[in-house]
């Protein structure tokens, strides 16, 4: 239980976080937890093997995996 919540604690930073970088603007809390956990596993399964390890390389890869969820999500939905 206490894995869920630090879970959707994080993939929540890691959301926000990207939707600061991208946009300016968040995108609300549900969607951010949806873009912070995607997009973790966009960047753990595409950046594993292109950043060096470490715990601020896996945040960096999560948060660039992150960045590339909302660009899609905003392709989707037509703002940019």
């Amino acid at each position: 239980m206490v894995e869920l919540i630090v879970t959707l604690v994080i993939g929540c930073l890691i959301g926000w976080l990207a939707g600061k970088i991208f946009s300016g603007s968040g995108n609300g809390l549900i969607l951010n937890i949806i873009i912070g956990l995607v997009g973790s596993w966009v960047g753990n399964f595409t950046f594993n093997k292109l950043l060096p390890n470490g715990t601020i390389w896996h945040f960096v890869g999560c948060v660039l995996g992150a960045i590339l969820v909302l660009w899609i999500v905003s392709l989707i939905k037509g703002k940019k």
